[in-house]
């Protein structure tokens, strides 16, 4: 998950070099992130069948070679069509090593399940923070393509090696003393007591609010992500120098992924505590304050990079969020599958995020309707989160364990077989 974060995260740093190469505009080029995040998303669930299949092991070490070769053939191509090409294929590999890695936190850990998703899906937000000084140095040093083709190379070898050391947990298997455990995570978190097939789930209510939900915010924060080098050079912060050498461009990236990748595990752990659904509305609400106070501060330095990390530290969540809740909501049996339907929202977002907001900023000459459009996605999905979604969940999962007289059938043989309801 260290290995594959540049992919997405450092991309930012290579946009403006393409534009200048390729001659092309800024909103061309960033089609290729939302390509790459399509291709990640679309094949997602057909990745995470192969996962629960074949197991993770033999996935992720075929994703290493699609990772190395996405980038590696970026640093080769010599148009946009070329780019967009082998960027999707560097997708499909970050897809798969991202849904091997999750699916193996969510089945080990059903009882710090927020938690430790976290820390995996932390981990795509802290590689970024841990190399984006080197890519930034070669990019400035020995060109775009340089740094391409290198830290292709690296991160396919890493992506090869951690694979190896990948499982499954046996079937049917639980922690020790799980009923014990279940009986405590139950008074903090809703979980199902069955598991609904990826045909039950998608057929869900519950299962379509959280997609909406995934897309507007991960659209906000892809806003950001996609955009965050054209917005600092728009203010010639990729020039302006601060400690060490840094620019405030290179700062600002770097704190930007450390919060981002440590808000995965911390709001996991706290939602392990208080429940998925008041956390997602906490946390969506401090993101849509940050990117209003970025509207206003945008133009000064410090406070760029301050609340820039702020407002990324608020979007980490949803990596760790999501797939606990699509656990806690549809069992964990399918989880994997399951999250990988789920996952493809982020390939919704990202034409929001990427091309869409690249393109009004060209029509509104300013990156401030693009910031106020990324405040009303959070805003909705606070909303969903909290008043539509927590109170249908439990009343879901308290109707599989206690249904209505009314859908009770009768008694036969002096026993009576309680009916099984799916959302």
């Amino acid at each position: 998950m260290l290995a594959i974060a540049n992919l997405q995260y450092a991309w930012t740093f290579f946009t403006t070099d393409i534009t200048r190469s390729m001659h092309a505009a800024l909103d061309a080029v960033q089609w290729t992130l939302t390509f790459f995040i399509i291709a990640q998303t679309v094949l997602f669930p057909i990745n995470a069948y192969l996962i629960d299949r074949l197991g993770p092991r033999l996935i992720v070490t075929l994703a290493s070679i699609l990772v190395a070769v996405g980038w590696i053939g970026a640093g080769r191509v010599n148009s946009l069509p070329a780019l967009y090409l082998v960027y999707a294929i560097a997708g499909v590999g970050a897809g798969a090593v991202y849904g091997g890695c999750v699916g193996v936190a969510m089945k080990w850990f059903p009882d710090r399940r927020g938690l430790c998703v976290g820390v995996v899906a932390g981990s795509y937000g802290f590689g970024t923070a841990l190399t984006i000084r080197p890519i930034a140095y070669l990019i400035e040093h020995n060109g775009y393509r340089t740094a391409f083709i290198v830290f292709g190379i690296l991160q396919g070898l890493v992506v090869l090696l951690a694979a190896q050391f990948l499982r499954m947990p046996p079937t049917g298997w639980l922690p020790a003393g799980w009923e014990a455990i279940k009986a405590k995570v139950k008074t903090k978190v809703q979980q199902s007591t069955r598991d609904y097939t990826p045909g039950e789930m998608v057929r869900s209510k519950s299962f379509h609010l959280l997609y909406l939900m995934m897309t507007l915010v991960t659209a906000s924060g892809l806003m950001l992500t996609a955009q965050l080098k054209p917005i600092g050079v728009t203010y010639g912060y990729d020039k302006y120098a601060l400690f060490g050498g840094y620019t405030v461009l290179t700062l600002t990236s770097s704190l930007n992924q450390v919060l981002n990748g440590s808000a995965r595990p911390f709001f996991g752990w706290v939602s392990d505590r208080i429940g998925r659904y008041d956390t997602m509305a906490i946390v969506f609400v401090m993101e849509a304050i940050t990117i209003t106070i970025l509207t206003l501060v945008v133009g000064h330095p410090f406070w760029f990079i301050a609340i820039s990390g702020l407002m990324f530290f608020a979007w980490g969540d949803i990596y760790s969020l999501f797939p606990a809740a699509i656990a806690d909501i549809f069992g964990s049996k399918h989880a994997t599958t399951n999250y990988g339907i789920q996952y493809t929202a982020k390939g919704v977002g990202s034409i929001l995020g990427g091309p869409a907001a690249a393109w009004l900023m060209v029509k509104a000459g300013s990156w401030t309707p693009v910031f106020w459009s990324a405040v009303l996605c959070n805003v909705i999905a606070a909303g969903l989160a909290l008043l539509w979604l927590k109170p249908r969940v439990a009343r879901v999962l308290r109707e599989e364990t206690e249904p209505p007289p009314s859908k009770m059938p009768a008694s036969i043989g002096g026993q009576i077989e309680i009916a099984k309801t799916s959302d």
